[in-house]
């Protein structure tokens, strides 16, 4: 198999990695008996009877009321501020903290992580790529490796930092402003970065293009 199969074949089992994982930690959500509460909620439960309390999850740090996205469920107080149920949030998305997911690796990875998690604006990841340098796999004529995703789609893979180009092994790369590359895509391409990481994510080059630096919009 050549470098683009084994990419390709890579982005594929990745792609379908990062569902199961968001599709487990919610099956376990759906089909789980009542947490464990921490010794902090039961403290509150003795002083709030007859109440809703509830959990929300560990990669929320934000003020006031938390979306209804970061609520993983409520324990229900009774009469004596003893908890006597729990209720799963249907609606709720579990962070990158919450998936398991290692410390992000560069500022890129970090903007994507919550992107794709629903915890930061797509638009973060954006601006963060356009203005980055990053590895991307060369053929022996120096142009970029490319290859298919599970939909279809073509695509460049790119790394924005060692970790995730040493994951796919020891193939040709050269580091690359993305401004540049954008230029040398073949027709049709998207980047697909860090094809190896949990946020591996593929991206639109015209959407790209509108967040490069000096690109009027």
């Amino acid at each position: 198999m050549n470098e683009a199969g084994k990419v390709g074949e890579m982005s594929k089992v990745n792609e379908a990695s990062t569902v199961n994982k968001v599709n487990k930690v919610n099956e376990r959500s759906a089909a789980s008996t009542m947490p464990t509460p921490p010794e902090d909620i039961v403290e509150a439960a003795r002083l709030a009877p007859e109440h809703w309390i509830s959990m929300t999850d560990p990669g929320w740090d934000g003020e006031g009321v938390p979306p209804d996205r970061v609520v993983v469920g409520r324990w229900r107080t009774g009469a004596t501020g003893e908890i006597e149920e729990w209720e799963d949030n249907e609606a709720y998305r579990p962070s990158p903290e919450a998936l398991g997911w290692p410390e992000a690796t560069d500022a890129v990875d970090d903007a994507l992580r919550l992107a794709v998690t629903g915890y930061g604006p797509a638009e973060d990841a954006l601006r963060a790529l356009a203005a980055a340098e990053v590895a991307v796999l060369t053929l022996p004529d120096g142009t970029p490796v490319t290859a298919a995703v599970a939909d279809g789609g073509l695509v460049v893979p790119v790394f924005t930092a060692p970790p995730h180009l040493d994951a796919v092994g020891g193939f040709a790369s050269e580091r690359v402003a993305v401004a540049d590359l954008l230029d040398r895509l073949p027709p049709g391409h998207a980047l697909y970065v860090n094809p190896a990481g949990p946020a591996g994510t593929v991206l639109e080059s015209d959407r790209l293009r509108a967040h490069v630096p000096g690109t009027r919009r």
